[in-house]
C-alpha cells in the first residue's frame, strides 16, 4: 500500500509541476499537444481541452509537448500563431518558470494544511547535559522545561536554540521542574557543532539535548500561513545550499538519491499518517521546483537561460549551438539519474 501511496504522490508532484506549464501556455495562446505523465509508450490516454492527455508507462517525470517545440530535436520549429517558437522570449519564460513555480505553490499549501491540521513540535524539554557545560555549572536537570528566555515565552526546541544562539552576555531561564516554577542564571557558549550538512560552524549553546518530547502545536490561520512560508523558505534553502554543496564537491556524490529513494521514502512515511505524507511530498515538491531551475539545457532552467540570452543580444541561439548544448544536457541529466539509481540500488543491498 505504501508502495501505490508513493507513486500517486510522485505522479501527483508532476502533474502539478506540467499543470503550470500548461496553464501559461495556454494563457498565452500556445497550443498544447500533449499532456503526459511519465514517459515512454502511452498506457491510457484521453481528449480534452483540444489536448491530448496521457499517462505512460515510465513514471519518472513528466512533459507538456506545445506545438513548435521538440527536446528531442529542437531545429523542428512552427512559425504558426499558436506555436511555442513565436512568443517572445519573455512568455516563454513565463511558461518556463510556471512547472517550477506550481511546485513551489503546492509545497506551500500542503504545508498550510499542516498548519491548519496541527504540526507537531519538539518541546523544550531538556534530555542529556553536557557535563562541564554553562547548562550543567548553572544546575540544570534532565525533564526541566524551558518555559522562557529573558521574559519571551518558549513553546519549542527550536525557539529555545533560536535565542540561545543569538542572545548576548547573561541569560535568564525560566524553567518547570517537578512542578515547580525555577529561574536559572548562565552564560551561552560559543561551541563547535555539526550544521545538516555536516559542516563545521560555531554556535552559541548551553550544553543541552532534547528529551525527544513532542507537542501538536495550535496554530490559526495566520500562524498558519507564516508556518507555511517559514517551511518552503527553509526548504528552498537547504535544497539549493545541497545542490550547490554536491555540485562544487562538498557533499560526496554517494549522497544523491533517485526515484528508488523517493519511493521507499514516501513509503515509509504512509505508515506514519497523512500529516508525514504530506510533509514529504512538500519537500519533494520543493525539490523538483529546485532542480528543474538548474542551468541544465534539457530542464526548465536551460530553456530559461536560452531565452535570457535571446532578451539580452536580441538574436536567438543558433541552432547547431542549441543543439549541442541540448544533447549535452541530455548527458548530463542521465548521468546524475543514472547515479542516483546505482546509488539507490547500492543501500538497497547493502
Amino acid at each position: 500500500m505504501g508502495w501505490i501511496v508513493s507513486l500517486l504522490v510522485l505522479s501527483g508532484l508532476i502533474f502539478f509541476h506540467e499543470l503550470g506549464h500548461y496553464l501559461v501556455a495556454r494563457a498565452v495562446g500556445v497550443y498544447v499537444e500533449v499532456f503526459s505523465i511519465g514517459f515512454g509508450k502511452k498506457l491510457f490516454s484521453f481528449w480534452a481541452f483540444n489536448t491530448q492527455w496521457s499517462i505512460s508507462a515510465i513514471p519518472l517525470g513528466g512533459y507538456v509537448k506545445m506545438k513548435g517545440q521538440d527536446d528531442a530535436d529542437p531545429t523542428k520549429k512552427s512559425y504558426d500563431a499558436d506555436s511555442y517558437n513565436t512568443k517572445t522570449p519573455l512568455q516563454k519564460i513565463a511558461i518556463l518558470l510556471a512547472g517550477p513555480f506550481a511546485n513551489f505553490l503546492l509545497a506551500f499549501v500542503l504545508y498550510l494544511a499542516i498548519g491548519i491540521a496541527g504540526p507537531k513540535a519538539l518541546s523544550p524539554v531538556i534530555g542529556d547535559i553536557v557535563k562541564e557545560s554553562p547548562a550543567a555549572l548553572a544546575g540544570l536537570k534532565s525533564n526541566d522545561t524551558i518555559q522562557s528566555i529573558n521574559g519571551i515565552k518558549i513553546t519549542t526546541w527550536n525557539d529555545m536554540a533560536e535565542h540561545i544562539a543569538s542572545s548576548n552576555g547573561v541569560i535568564n531561564l525560566q524553567i518547570i521542574r517537578e512542578g515547580y516554577m525555577q529561574n536559572i542564571t548562565l552564560t551561552p557558549k560559543i561551541t563547535e557543532t555539526s550544521d545538516m550538512y555536516g559542516d563545521k560552524v560555531q554556535r552559541k549553546m548551553i550544553g543541552i539535548g532534547s528529551a525527544g518530547v513532542t507537542q501538536e502545536l495550535n496554530l490559526s490561520f495566520i500562524q498558519a500561513l507564516s508556518y507555511a512560508k517559514e517551511q518552503t523558505v527553509f526548504a528552498s534553502t537547504m535544497i539549493f545550499t545541497g545542490v550547490k554543496k554536491l555540485i562544487f564537491g562538498e557533499v560526496p556524490a554517494d549522497e544523491l538519491g533517485g526515484v528508488i529513494s523517493i519511493v521507499k521514502l514516501t513509503s515509509d512515511a504512509s505508515a506514519d499518517g497523512w500529516m508525514s505524507v504530506f510533509f514529504f511530498a512538500a519537500l519533494i515538491s520543493v525539490n523538483l521546483g529546485v532542480l528543474n531551475l538548474l542551468p541544465i539545457p534539457a530542464l526548465d532552467g536551460g530553456h530559461i537561460m536560452f531565452n535570457l540570452y535571446e532578451l539580452i543580444t536580441k538574436r536567438a541561439p543558433s541552432e547547431d549551438i542549441l543543439l549541442k548544448l541540448t544533447m549535452a544536457g541530455w548527458v548530463i541529466l542521465f548521468s546524475l539519474m543514472g547515479l542516483g539509481l546505482y546509488n539507490d540500488i547500492h543501500r538497497l543491498i547493502g
